[in-house]
């Protein structure tokens, strides 16, 4: 990680982490309580050198009654979490609203991890798949929830302002770097890193404005990318050495942050209609022209991105060090971060094309999963 200190403090805060079990609802079997055999699943193209799949589905295959969208995936592939509205995705549910469900390709079991509220944002998980961590609307204010795969429990992370959103998590779900927001005047906002094991919480950086700001964390909780949507930066804040190197800015001087890789070794930002890709250790920046970076897998090779040009495909893989691309989708389709497991093998989507693969007749929004062999 490059020096340049911007002299940033930190204040490790002790902060009562709800461990509060909110609520508490899966499917009979959980992933990886039962094994399965080799089984046919409905919804699946192939393609040379690569297979899609729809993961919004229930076990047995059956599609979605509702939209889904959000999918976000582990560093090996085996677990996809998503939020959707529909109701048939598990037995008996009621359908209270957007819901948090989890899809492990091993076992073919989806899960619902959580129906805290009806405004669920995009969830993610943990890169060991243990934890998902996502964000929505609880009475008046904006919270941040944390869900337990093995037994689907769920606890509230508090934070210093009434509302907290855009939660990242380290691989092994412990540390959850999100925003934290005082909306009453004057507005203000913090990037926080909360321990919820250790029941601390660090203080990264804070803003008296209300533009859009937004963190990234390592895989091991050391680094945090987070974004000054007002000054139009982004910094790397090391919470081993407490010190800010930055800011990171592009040739228009201005940067949006897109994530850092779970390795900590990359930094995409976006910079005009151009993305780069900053190496930590060098400071060096790789152009990846006419492009927006979407998401990059944790090593740092394999970058996403949804190219300016509308007339071809909607989502690229780039290997950064080939310069080749691989098609994810070539209907319209959108993604996230967290989007890519490691090597580039697997790419999380959304899209409400009806012909990505065959027997989607439900006309819904649904998450797929491209594997590259």
């Amino acid at each position: 990680m490059r020096g340049n200190a911007n002299g940033g403090t930190t204040r490790r805060v002790r902060a009562a982490l709800s461990a509060t079990v909110v609520v508490c609802a899966v499917t009979a079997v959980l992933p990886g309580a039962a094994s399965a055999g080799p089984m046919t699943v409905p919804g699946v193209a192939s393609d040379s050198g690569a297979v899609v799949e729809r993961i919004s589905v229930a076990t047995d295959g059956t599609q979605g009654d509702g939209d889904s969208s959000g999918g976000t995936i582990t560093a090996d592939g085996r677990r996809i979490a998503f939020s959707s509205s529909a109701t048939n995705l598990i037995p008996g549910n009621s359908g209270v609203g957007e819901e948090v469900f989890v899809r492990d390709q091993r076992t073919r079991q989806t899960t619902r991890m959580s129906s805290i509220t009806s405004t669920i944002q995009r969830p993610v998980i943990s890169g060991d798949g243990q934890y998902v961590a996502f964000w929505g609307q609880l009475f008046r204010d904006t919270k941040v929830f944390l869900s337990q795969v093995s037994s689907g429990s769920t606890i509230g992370i508090n934070c210093s302002g009434l509302s907290c959103s855009q939660p990242s998590l380290s691989t092994d779900g412990r540390y959850i770097a999100h925003v934290a927001t005082y909306t009453r005047p004057p507005t203000w906002q913090r990037i926080e890193v909360a321990d919820w094991r250790a029941d601390t919480r660090e203080l990264v950086a804070e803003f008296d404005h209300p533009a859009p700001s937004r963190p990234s964390i390592s895989g091991d909780g050391r680094f945090v990318a987070y974004q000054d949507g007002k000054a139009e930066d982004v910094f790397v804040w090391d919470r081993t050495d407490d010190t800010s190197a930055g800011p990171i800015e592009g040739p228009s001087k201005a940067a949006t942050l897109v994530q850092i890789s779970k390795d900590g070794s990359k930094i995409v930002y976006l910079s005009g209609s151009d993305t780069y890709v900053q190496d930590e250790r060098s400071g060096a920046d790789q152009l990846v022209p006419n492009v927006r970076g979407v998401a990059i897998d944790p090593t740092g090779r394999y970058l996403l991105c949804a190219p300016h040009d509308t007339t071809g495909p909607s989502l690229v893989l780039r290997d950064l060090q080939t310069g080749t691309d691989e098609i994810v989708s070539n209907q319209p389709a959108a993604a996230g971060t967290d989007a890519v497991s490691t090597g580039g093998r697997d790419v999380v989507f959304q899209s409400a094309a009806d012909d990505i693969v065959p027997g989607d007749t439900n006309g819904k929004s649904d998450v797929f999963v491209r594997r590259f062999y």
